[in-house]
């Protein structure tokens, strides 16, 4: 060109050094090229008008993909979008690579993009040339997704902050590795520093707690939601000069400051450190934002997970049950393991409360379900099950008005679709300490079982009603018997008993075997007991277990024992006392109650599990049978049962007592053959070693006798 003559135009420069202009309206959805552009795309070479459609036929798919993910990131930083794209020509082949650059912006009333840019064709190595085996190898698309999806997997399998900060200090991006990486968080009008990498402990320490107006790039991206990208130190020092002489100190050469961005809103920032320079390139940009928003993705997910375990740990504790204060003269032990699944709390539960009386209450309960509904629940009931309690009402009225109380706050809405009724099974003891005497009231839940002082273990039925929460008006019959010295009461929910695949039957006869064998030494105690009958469940256990153990758990689990201590009852009791009897049971049967006969029957059967003769067991669950029944059919008063075992190995000695309130004493039949009743005293004096009929003021008791074969005992031990 000589001196003087007119400059030329844009368009003559441009088509020198073969390169197209394009214009792309998003909201229009067309895209204008010149004529060298057209060209580049494969297209005659004259200006032309393109639908999105007809251009993006034109491009490898995976490269339209990218130029939008560019684009976007070019608005919101305010910089260029630089990008690679492959033309391809009709039989789906490349025809070339060119580099597109242009100035995006964004129109928020036409809600679309425009961009006005260049388009140049890429020089690529010939094929087979080293320079090509090279480029083919080290592809940069190839390496930077590779890098992205595997960064993107370890971000995700992350489960709290800290792993999350270890996984991203562990990341070898692509062509550039940060050698100092650190989070920061915002509180209220400062900075926080959330985790670091690459740091020595304190040296952050100038940056924790500055003030969000601080000239300071972390302070700038978290007040306006945009990145920082800072190549030398000299530009970090024109940048920021107030806080450059913190970062000096440090030697880096570069740094980037990208927004942590969640649903629209900044919630920190993401400092990346280099100790040699880098130009932060767009494609160099679109990796680091990339994982910044996988970043700020993994560090919500875990601050979610972690404040969920936090509020989980709090409910935990603050609902787990436990013990309180000691019952004089008793020894308690207990143990509650919740199913797991996350909430370490279940629907099971246990509670001990003193009474006004002196008194003390035993508390076991399953609400239905194990999900947080049912802890809630669960927290609930027991509430007021203990304000019911403390105001000194029986365990029948107690039981009540807890089923009215859960009716009322699980059908409080019965026309709301989200109503979730639920019921809870509960069993009751009130206990007297001096005298062992146990009042029972029991809703729907498995009966508790007695360990005698021998080793002998019975289920020990009791009255009962629905379970709380189906019937506001429900009633709930109370049963009372003693605890002897010596004996032992567990009550346990169903998960202690069904867990493992077990049925009511097998799971109670599993627990039986280890309540019959668990050893009676010295250094047995209660919590050994206890610990044994979870470990045959589930293994070692803790009083609360929580963890990986819980979590195979497949029902909420909750025990409860009682002790009254005496000489060799194994639980660990200092108490003396002189056993005149092996084992004793007593039971009572009321007149609107006759279906109990057949639970006194099961009872005696149990009582006399290993006595030497079949043919004497059946004989006495006979007699008991007709003493009970004479009782309820030919007086007006309620029968009550108590049956001892005097003795120890062979020859002991069964006395069966059917006490009750009646004034006519019984006598002597001769029925015909076709009379269906009047042979009780015939069947006693045929069966029974001795026998006989005792008043005992108001009332009478009738009772036999049976000597176990081998050697019979001496009848004066017997109590009178």
């Amino acid at each position: 060109m000589r001196t003087g003559e007119p400059l030329p135009s844009v368009g003559e420069v441009l088509a020198a050094l073969a390169t197209g202009l394009w214009h792309w309206d998003t909201a229009a959805g067309l895209v204008t090229v010149d004529a060298e552009a057209a060209r580049l795309l494969g297209l005659p070479a004259e200006p032309v008008t393109l639908t999105e459609a007809q251009t993006r036929a034109r491009l490898h798919p995976v490269d339209w993909n990218e130029i939008t993910g560019v684009v976007r990131l070019a608005v919101a930083e305010g910089t260029l979008a630089e990008v690679r794209v492959r033309i391809m020509d009709g039989d789906g082949s490349i025809l070339r690579v060119v580099r597109s650059r242009s100035k995006p912006s964004y129109d928020p009333e036409r809600q679309g993009y425009e961009l006005i840019g260049t388009l140049q064709e890429v020089t690529e190595p010939a094929p087979g040339t080293p320079a090509a085996r090279s480029a083919v190898t080290g592809d940069w698309r190839r390496s930077r997704e590779a890098f992205l999806l595997d960064a993107g997997r370890a971000l995700a399998e992350a489960r709290s902050t800290a792993e999350v900060l270890r996984v991203a200090g562990g990341l070898s991006m692509p062509g550039f590795s940060p050698d100092g990486l650190v989070v920061f968080g915002a509180e209220g009008d400062r900075l926080t520093i959330t985790g670091q990498h690459g740091h020595q402990p304190g040296d952050m320490n100038p940056f924790s707690h500055m003030p969000l107006d601080t000239d300071y790039p972390a302070t700038e991206v978290v007040r306006t939601g945009r990145a920082v990208y800072l190549s030398s130190p000299e530009e970090y020092k024109d940048r920021y000069p107030a806080t450059w002489p913190l970062a000096q100190v440090f030697g880096r050469r570069s740094w980037a400051f990208l927004p942590l961005t969640v649903a629209g809103r900044t919630m920190g920032a993401w400092m990346a450190a280099f100790t040699y320079p880098v130009a932060f390139t767009p494609d160099e940009r679109a990796v680091l934002t990339t994982v910044a928003r996988m970043l700020a993705q993994a560090l919500t997910r875990a601050g979610a997970a972690e404040s969920e375990r936090e509020l989980t740990d709090g409910l935990q504790r603050s609902m787990l049950p436990s013990l309180g204060p000691e019952i004089p003269g008793m020894q308690v032990a207990a143990r509650y393991i919740p199913t797991g699944g996350g909430l370490q709390v279940g629907g099971d539960w246990y509670d001990l409360i003193p009474l006004p009386s002196g008194r003390f209450a035993l508390v076991i309960g399953d609400v239905q379900g194990h999900d947080v509904r049912a802890a809630g629940l669960m927290g609930q009931l027991r509430i007021a099950l203990r304000a019911y309690a403390a105001e000194g009402h029986r365990p029948d009225a107690v039981l009540s008005r807890a089923s009215r109380f859960l009716h009322g706050i699980t059908h409080a809405r019965a026309d709301d679709s989200l109503t979730d009724p639920r019921f809870a099974t509960c069993l009751y003891v009130e206990a007297d300490p001096p005298t062992g005497r146990l009042e029972i009231a029991r809703a729907g839940h498995p009966d508790p079982v007695i360990r005698m002082a021998d080793g002998t273990v019975m289920l020990r039925p009791t009255a009962g009603g629905l379970p709380l929460g189906i019937d506001p008006d429900a009633d709930y019959p109370t049963t009372r018997f003693t605890l002897e010295s010596d004996e032992t009461l567990m009550l346990c929910t169903d998960g202690l008993i069904e867990t493992g695949g077990h049925d009511m039957e097998s799971g109670w006869r599993r627990l039986r075997a280890i309540l019959e064998n668990h050893p009676e030494d010295g250094e047995a105690d209660l919590e050994s007991l206890a610990d044994a009958l979870v470990q045959a469940v589930h293994g070692p256990s803790s009083h609360h277990t929580t963890g990986p153990l819980a979590d195979r758990r497949e029902d909420d689990i909750a025990l409860l024992l009682l002790c009254r201590p005496g000489e060799g009852c194994g639980c660990g009791g200092t108490a003396v006392t002189v056993r005149l009897t092996a084992r004793r049971t007593l039971l009572s049967v009321a007149q609107t109650e006759p279906d109990r006969i057949a639970e006194a029957r099961r009872h005696l059967r149990a009582l006399l599990h290993d006595w030497g003769s079949a043919d004497q067991v059946d004989s006495a669950v006979l007699l008991v049978s007709e003493m009970v029944t004479n009782v309820l059919v030919h007086t007006d008063a309620d029968a009550l049962l108590l049956a001892e075992v005097f003795g120890e190995g062979a020859g002991r000695r069964l006395r069966v007592e059917v006490f009750d309130t009646g004034d006519d004493l019984p006598h002597r039949r001769r029925p015909g053959e076709l009379a269906s009743s009047g042979r009780g005293l015939m069947l006693i004096e045929l069966l029974a070693d001795a026998w006989g009929v005792d008043p005992r003021g108001e009332g009478k008791s009738i009772w036999f006798e049976l000597y176990e074969p081998g050697d019979r005992s001496d009848p004066s031990e017997a109590p009178a």
